[in-house]
């Protein structure tokens, strides 16, 4: 059995708050226009801001993985931990891959999963996402079981050097958690059900698979991409 499960649809479209959205052409995500309703001018700049903010990667990399994550999810800090270090290592510091983080709070199963999402798209207005990132799958088990996780995730803030006065504005503001949850319905719709999960060029790989079930699928779509068979 193959790795890569397709996706139904040719197009898949991951809609962002703000009317914004990435849509994925064979795989590959480019900017569609926004839409003009009044909340979505309202937004703009928050929808622009956080999606370049948790892109890493050359823009020219001609491979396009998107993560499907939810800070809480224990498989997800799994791939955080085993193999996000060698796919940076290999393939995107190497210039073959750029990746984009997209939220999916399983709020049915982890309590804060959408506090931290929130927490982690108002550090990516502050171009603060990957220390958050990081900072949050690495203290998970310690924010993950607290009644209120606020108070924690403030430390973070001040770990990864946030502007405590920017951060609460876009917590107060709710925008940041009205993105978190479009999000996660457009994924939903786009038949992604379970974290983490990425769609690498049209293509769906689920769970966190190792480093060494990535490296042939990469290999693949990189020779087929640049001609170098």
């Amino acid at each position: 059995m193959t790795a890569r499960a397709l996706i139904p649809a040719g197009v898949v479209a991951l809609v962002l708050a703000g009317g914004g959205w990435v849509v994925l052409r064979n795989g590959h995500p480019d900017a569609a226009p926004t839409q003009t309703s009044p909340s979505a001018t309202s937004q703009d700049s928050t929808s622009d801001a956080t999606l370049a903010a948790r892109t890493r990667g050359s823009p020219s990399a001609p491979v396009t993985v998107i993560e499907i994550a939810d800070f809480q999810c224990p498989a997800c800090r799994m791939f955080f931990t085993e193999t996000l270090p060698a796919l940076e290592h290999e393939y995107v510091d190497a210039g073959k891959v750029r990746m984009v983080f997209v939220n999916m709070p399983l709020v049915q199963l982890h309590k804060n999963a959408a506090a931290a999402a929130e927490f982690a798209m108002c550090a990516a207005v502050q171009h603060r996402f990957w220390p958050v990132h990081d900072l949050l799958f690495e203290q998970q088990d310690s924010w993950a079981p607290l009644d209120d996780p606020s108070p924690y995730f403030y430390s973070l803030a001040d770990a990864a050097g946030l502007a405590r006065d920017s951060l609460d504005a876009c917590i107060s503001s709710g925008r940041a958690r009205q993105l978190v949850m479009q999000e996660a319905q457009s994924v939903a719709r786009a038949g992604v059900h379970s974290t983490p999960s990425f769609i690498i060029e049209g293509g769906l790989l689920p769970g966190a698979a190792p480093i060494e079930m990535w490296r042939p699928i990469l290999d693949s779509i990189y020779a087929a991409k640049t001609d170098r068979r």
